[in-house]
């Protein structure tokens, strides 16, 4: 070791006695030197260590924002999934009134005004809306804006169509008076005791056939019963068809209730009828049973106007309040297999 090498020991273990002080070794003198920090030099130090923990401080409030609800965020976001369950709610219940609705349209339009020779409710005046474009625009400054104005849409349609039917219904109802024999011979009734309504099968149009399996039109509806429930004529007529059969509609009875009316009942086991006999609404035509193209007990049962099938629930309006034709038309949209 040297003399400036070990001068240089002697002095670093000298001037760590103070670790509040630093020092430079001056090579030129041979000498520790006390370093001198500039007032600038510190105010640059104290400045970047302050935006550093701003930036820091920043970058952790974004995450935090990002990715944890304040209190006050939960509430509302709590609030927000209330709301839309209950518009979800709101929107099912639209959505069965109008398939009610739709109901008594049809039978007002296809059967009412038709028997009664009356110009039917034109589309374009069912389907119109209510009100201006402007009508809802006090409803466009909230988030869920679309939502809200859809249902109020759907609403005031559905108060509309209401207001029409009901007006329809009073006009009816004048047209009614004198046309007693017509409406006794229009059917109108259940062909089987069927109050709790849990007998529905299948019901009209595209079903699946039971036994070739493929797709095909349903013309009425399938009552499932015991073997010997009885069968009644669903208006008055005249029996115009008593036929045995091992296919097909197996045995049927087709009755004639004048002004283009026909209905057909299938599958029975046994007749209470024979061909010509004059038969009246709620009179015994035969019994369930599962002959011709049958897998099961049942009765098919179709209401045909001018030879064309139109579906037989537009008819019980003689038996069913309204929660149960709602409920009936909810059954009787299963699109499953048939019986026959």
């Amino acid at each position: 070791m040297n003399l400036a090498e070990l001068y240089y020991f002697l002095s670093e273990k000298m001037f760590k006695r103070n670790k509040n002080e630093k020092f430079v070794f001056n090579a030129q003198t041979l000498k520790y030197e006390k370093a001198v920090v500039s007032f600038g030099s510190r105010l640059l130090r104290v400045l970047g260590f302050i935006i550093a923990s701003l930036v820091f401080s920043l970058i952790i409030s974004s995450i935090a924002y990002m990715f944890i609800d304040s209190p006050k965020e939960r509430i509302l976001r709590s609030e927000l999934n209330g709301l839309k369950q209950q518009y979800n709610v709101l929107d099912n219940e639209v959505s069965r009134l109008n398939d009610v609705l739709e109901g008594l349209h049809y039978r007002d339009n296809s059967i009412y005004r038709v028997i009664f020779e009356s110009e039917p409710i034109s589309n374009d005046e069912w389907q119109a809306g209510s009100g201006g474009v402007n009508k809802y625009k006090n409803l466009e400054k909230y988030d869920n804006s679309e939502l809200m104005i859809d249902i109020s849409k759907r609403v005031d349609k559905l108060k509309k169509q209401m207001t029409i039917q009901s007006a329809s219904y009073d006009n009816i109802t004048e047209l009614v008076k004198g046309k007693e024999q017509m409406l006794a011979s229009i059917p109108s009734i259940q062909p089987v005791s069927n109050k709790d309504l849990n007998r529905v099968a299948s019901g009209f149009g595209v079903r699946i056939d039971p036994v070739y399996k493929v797709p095909k039109f349903h013309a009425g509806l399938d009552f499932t019963a015991p073997t010997g429930t009885e069968i009644y004529a669903t208006g008055d007529g005249v029996v115009e068809l008593v036929e045995f059969n091992y296919g097909g509609y197996g045995n049927q009875v087709i009755i004639n209730h004048g002004y283009g009316y026909r209905t057909r009942y299938g599958h029975m086991s046994r007749f209470a009828v024979r061909k010509g006999q004059k038969i009246k609404r709620g009179e015994k035509v035969g019994f369930v049973g599962s002959t011709g193209k049958s897998t099961g007990p049942h009765l098919h049962y179709e209401v045909l106007k001018d030879d064309n099938p139109i579906n037989p629930i537009y008819f019980f309006y003689n038996d069913l309040n309204d929660a149960m034709f709602a409920k009936i038309i909810e059954q009787t949209k299963n699109a499953g297999q048939t019986l026959d």
